[in-house]
């Protein structure tokens, strides 16, 4: 996974952008419109640190609540070939608001790109075939909880959890806090089913629409 945003909010009314910002990732111009510069993009895979930020650039204070705007998600897939027989594929999904995308490179394929693109792009690789796609707009799901009193602007896939006790910073600490995003994909994946089986079958042309995350869980290690 990638993400280009790590805010820090310490009440339900904090409006995006107003609390403690603890990672924001580089963006660019090159493909016309601001976007998410994937060439320079951060990547970390499950239980492995995705970025170290000095405790002095946090201001000190109480915070509830953490939005992460992620970017960009690889993983494993389950998917029925033409042949009748269920393999597993790689999928490739950018859920960020906008990317530049030189070329994409997984399972050994290169995929050129060279241009921005939306949330929902995605391409998938699995035994030698590839697809990619564009989800529709704002078909991506994007769980804020907050919903009422901070709304998140559409296609932005900023995610927003809460600390179970909230975060404490003095600006005193002798030791390392830890903060472990846990994000439910818990069926996050969604098709459009050609053949109803309930089954994804790229060969056959059924295309993605969703693949964005069910939740997020932030806990201090």
């Amino acid at each position: 996974m990638s993400s280009n945003y790590i805010e820090l909010a310490p009440t339900a009314n904090t409006l995006l952008g107003e609390g403690a910002i603890a990672y924001e990732g580089t963006s660019t111009n090159l493909g016309g419109e601001k976007a998410i510069d994937f060439s320079q993009a951060k990547f970390a895979g499950s239980n492995e640190t995705f970025v170290t930020i000095p405790l002095s650039e946090i201001a000190a204070g109480s915070y509830s609540w953490v939005r992460v705007s992620l970017a960009y998600q690889e993983g494993a897939i389950n998917f029925l070939a033409a042949d009748g027989n269920e393999y597993s594929g790689t999928l490739a999904s950018f859920v960020g608001y906008n990317t530049y995308i030189p070329d994409l490179t997984f399972n050994g394929v290169t995929f050129p790109v060279n241009a921005n693109k939306l949330q929902g792009f995605w391409a998938f690789e699995a035994l030698g075939f590839t697809s990619q796609g564009q989800a529709p707009p704002e078909a991506t799901t994007v769980p804020n909880p907050l919903f009422d009193s901070s709304p998140i602007p559409q296609g932005s896939c900023v995610v927003t959890g809460k600390f179970e006790n909230g975060l404490n910073i003095t600006g005193n600490e002798t030791e390392d806090v830890v903060v472990t995003l846990s994000f439910s994909v818990n069926n996050s994946f969604e098709w459009t089913e050609i053949t109803a089986d309930g089954k994804y079958e790229p060969q056959a042309g059924e295309q993605l629409v969703d693949m964005g995350v069910r939740g997020l869980i932030p806990m201090i290690d």
